[in-house]
């Protein structure tokens, strides 16, 4: 026979495959193939196996073998071609198909080490989640999706289908993911492995809750987090940090967090504060804390020549190494050269980079961030450039202690993130939270609040961005936050911009960060917006308990609350705010009208002047400048946050 039971899964030994087909998780089954051994401590999310006490394993007298567990079964034949299907009513949500007319199988091994891994496509599938890209779209059907970080991409190769299933490619090598009209096909670049996982949900909300069961669950938000958070680039020094903070505390505008950004160290890799220009940290930390201001610092990965760590991280061998020899070396502004925001592979100070998958290294970054910032009542770390920024050239080369880029490049940001959230655990601290630009599977149990990277000021960018912030709650991630304006470009002076930095806010209000950006004056509707923020708190509260229980995102497509509303899967320019807000961003320059859909299932209150509307049915919307469209369910407490009479409150 080709298969066998052994140790709870089924197994298939060939002369030229190890295939081994196991439960994971009550409604879930992880796949793994390889030419040689499957090697148990290969990198990716799954770290243990959940407990799936209803799996049951058969193997006919056809050669076939069959796993069911939970809402999903498998069929495997005789080739060792996978088809998935709903237990109950024997659907197939995915089957396996040969890459290849030639090919017999659904697996392709190439002798440089690529592997790819086919799949039948469907027609009318829609496809999310898969991190966070800047192609503007929700539904990715049709796309090629590549598999590595840049500044403004953050590859989480986790797919969710309106067929039911969820699939988590678990192979942190660079490659790509190709959704064509007649095949889906994974690429992992190097590795000579295969790693899948599959769930079925009957709702989205199973899929998500299976996947953070699979992959790790998010701390609950700290209460700190969800109010206004204020980052400004290239903040000098100490007194224009508290300026800042002062200035919001002067005028009555609610201010949670400021972030100390780059350039406050001495040098790239020193992880502290320069001396000179940050003279009394510790005051500066007591100061804000009576203004009820959090700080954040900047961390970076890179490591300048001459720092106070590169010596001793270089002969632990804590440095990332450059395949052809030596340590991996790109070019970055140092403090003493920068002006501006640094840009990747431009001139500068040559700069090696900390490895966020060696273990020593990051118990040697924290042991930083622990005496120079944590012992000052430092507790949130903004994690920057975390993919590790690097030109494409060498990127390519990096060896990480986790393996050569080619095979595992794409897991630095999860490590990195650990590196600070463990720390952070060990500290006392339960509920971690750290932006970061770029994240991988599971890097939400490590409170990954992913941003969208340096992305331009216009109100296209903006449209991009409610799309983005939606696939990546799709990917697990619960903490989506933004440059409220945009990063690249943007002048307060100008009319057209204004507009934009309203509109942004706007839709930053009611995202699950809400952060400004910048240096602009607090206009009224901006003042307005602020103080709303703040009386969606104990809300946000309550969405995080959901985030942390169920891996449910508070910022999620309309199909996630009405799964059985087939117009709800095609919107791709609204999203609920839980179970009970719908928000309608308006991202088109000088609109002040826009129509809005209202998912069937309840009836639908406009928070401008509180007419009731049925749901299934699209409303023209007013939207003047100083609101966007926003519903609450009819019934919903929430309701009580609006006043109702076209403006909204500013709570004070």
């Amino acid at each position: 026979m080709p298969y066998s039971i052994r140790a709870g899964g089924l197994e298939r030994h060939t002369r030229d495959e190890i295939l081994r087909i196991e439960p994971w998780g009550p409604h879930a089954i992880r796949v793994r193939a390889a030419a040689g051994v499957l090697a148990p401590a290969a990198p990716g999310a799954l770290d243990s196996s959940p407990s799936s006490p209803h799996a049951e394993l058969s193997i006919p007298d056809d050669g076939s073998a069959h796993l069911a567990n939970g809402r999903l079964t498998v069929e495997a034949d005789a080739d060792g071609r996978l088809r998935f299907l709903h237990t109950a009513s024997g659907r197939e949500l995915l089957a396996e198909k040969g890459p290849y007319t030639w090919h017999r199988g659904p697996r392709a091994r190439a002798a440089d080490g690529r592997m790819e891994q086919s799949f039948e496509a469907y027609d009318g599938e829609r496809l999310f989640g898969l991190g966070r890209h800047p192609h503007g779209r929700l539904d990715q059907k049709g796309c090629v999706i590549d598999l590595v970080h840049s500044d403004t991409v953050a590859a989480i190769p986790f797919l969710h289908s309106s067929r039911g299933y969820g699939l988590l490619w678990n192979n942190p090598a660079t490659g790509r993911v190709e959704l064509g009209s007649d095949t889906t096909r994974w690429v992992a670049d190097a590795g000579g492995r295969i790693d899948y996982w599959v769930t079925a949900g009957d709702t989205p909300a199973d899929i998500v809750a299976a996947y953070a069961d699979a992959t790790g669950h998010p701390p609950l938000l700290p209460e700190w987090a969800s109010g206004v958070w204020q980052s400004k680039p290239h903040c000098r020094t100490q007194g224009e940090l508290l300026a800042v903070a002062r200035e919001f505390k002067d005028r009555g505008l609610p201010l949670s967090v400021v972030v100390c950004d780059s350039v406050h160290w001495p040098r790239m890799g020193d992880w502290r504060f320069e001396e000179s220009e940050w003279p009394d940290p510790g005051a500066m930390v007591k100061e804000l804390r009576d203004l009820g201001v959090k700080l954040a610092v900047s961390v970076w990965p890179t490591v300048e020549p001459g720092s106070d760590t590169y010596d001793a991280l270089r002969s632990a061998g804590h440095l990332v190494r450059d395949a052809g020899g030596g340590l991996l070396i790109a070019p970055w502004p140092s403090r003493d050269d920068r002006q501006g925001a640094p840009t990747g592979g431009g001139s500068g100070t040559p700069m090696a980079y900390y490895d966020a998958t060696d273990p020593g290294a990051r118990s040697a970054l924290w042991q930083r961030l622990s005496y120079n910032y944590l012992a000052l009542g430092v507790g949130c770390f903004w994690l920057e450039a975390c993919e590790p920024d690097l030109p494409s050239e060498a990127s390519a080369r990096a060896v990480y202690a986790a393996g050569p880029a080619a095979e595992a490049g794409c897991i630095y940001p999860l490590h990195h993130a650990r590196a600070v959230a463990e720390g952070l655990r060990a500290a006392g601290e339960e509920r971690p939270l750290m932006p970061v630009r770029a994240a991988w599977a599971g890097s939400q149990r490590y409170g990954a609040a992913l941003w969208p990277g340096d992305i331009p000021a216009t109100f296209d960018s903006l449209a991009r961005q409610i799309r983005a912030g939606l696939n990546v709650a799709m990917s697990g991630i619960p903490w989506w936050h933004t440059d409220s304006g945009g990063f690249q470009g943007g002048d307060p002076d100008d009319p057209a911009y204004r507009e934009l930095l309203i509109r942004w806010l706007q839709y930053g209000t009611f995202s699950p960060i809400m952060r400004l950006n910048g240096d602009r004056e607090p206009h009224p509707v901006l003042t307005v917006h602020l103080h709303l923020r703040e009386r969606l708190r104990p809300y946000l509260a309550e969405l995080s308990e959901q985030a942390h229980t169920i891996g449910a995102p508070p910022m999620r497509p309309l199909f996630f609350d009405f799964p059985e509303d087939e117009r709800a899967w095609e919107v791709d320019d609204q999203f609920m705010l839980g179970p009970d807000l719908l928000v309608a961003p308006v991202y088109v320059a000088g609109a002040r009208s826009r129509p809005v859909y209202l998912p069937s299932g309840a009836k639908w209150l406009d928070t401008a002047c509180g007419t009731a509307h049925e749901g299934g049915t699209t409303h023209d919307a007013d939207a003047p400048l100083d609101r966007i469209p926003v519903f609450v369910r009819q019934g919903a407490a929430l309701a009580a946050l609006f006043t109702f009479t076209g403006v909204l409150p500013d709570g004070r």
